[in-house]
């Protein structure tokens, strides 16, 4: 559709984006959704890397300096560096089922969360021209006097992420504004996610900042710096 055409083009291009099998940020979290979920967050910097070509990643360090984690949607792993397993599950998302809210998460469930949604996050949008993706345009909204057009996609059901179906909008450039979805994982609150600051790395467009909020409360905060391609 010549919207998401528009998007992925200000976004860099698909073709260039195609160029590239893998992405590594720096990134830095926080917000109040890990203490309802029983966890510490610190404000170290961690690097995540996520394929371009399927849905895996891995976060380090993850629960020591000497580990990390290997997330692919049917099997979450916390390990070694040089590989050797330290917890895993395989069909991970069977394991939330009936929570809730403040349900307290193992790290495990942190590990699973963390690979689904930086993945989403890092491909987005270009992963909405991805296989199996039914994109449809959605009714504008004025923000600010800003008009913000609408992509709605239903996700697959291979893919692992926040919600099946999610909602993304795109300022007067074409970029990225916000993220709606709902945290299924977490009982099915619907998460508002804003996004600021883009910044171009290897010609791709990427915000650096993003919020996500739960009525007035900022659930997750994500900073990113240091994007690299290959």
């Amino acid at each position: 559709m010549a919207l998401l055409d528009d998007v992925l083009d200000a976004h860099g291009g698909l073709d260039r984006w195609r160029q590239f099998t893998s992405l590594t940020a720096t990134i830095v979290t926080g917000g109040e959704f890990w203490a309802m979920k029983g966890l510490v967050q610190d404000p170290n910097p961690r690097r995540m890397t996520v394929s371009l070509v399927r849905e895996e990643g891995s976060l380090h360090p993850f629960g020591a300096p000497d580990q990390r984690t290997r997330f692919e949607p049917g099997r979450i792993a916390i390990e070694k560096l040089d590989g050797t397993v330290v917890a895993s599950r395989d069909n991970p998302r069977e394991s939330f089922a009936g929570h809730g809210l403040t349900t307290p998460w193992d790290p495990l469930h942190r590990a699973y969360f963390n690979g689904y949604a930086l993945w989403t996050y890092l491909t987005t949008p270009f992963l909405l021209a991805g296989e199996g993706f039914s994109v449809v345009e959605a009714a504008p909204v004025v923000v600010d006097g800003e008009r913000w057009h609408v992509l709605e996609a239903t996700f697959p059901v291979s893919v692992a992420s926040h919600s099946r179906v999610q909602r993304f909008y795109f300022g007067p450039d074409g970029l990225l504004r916000r993220h709606d979805y709902n945290v299924d994982v977490a009982g099915g609150f619907p998460g508002v996610q804003y996004v600021y600051d883009h910044a171009v790395f290897s010609g791709l467009s990427f915000p650096t900042r993003r919020r996500a909020y739960r009525e007035e409360t900022v659930m997750v905060s994500i900073d990113l710096s240091e994007i690299s391609l290959s």
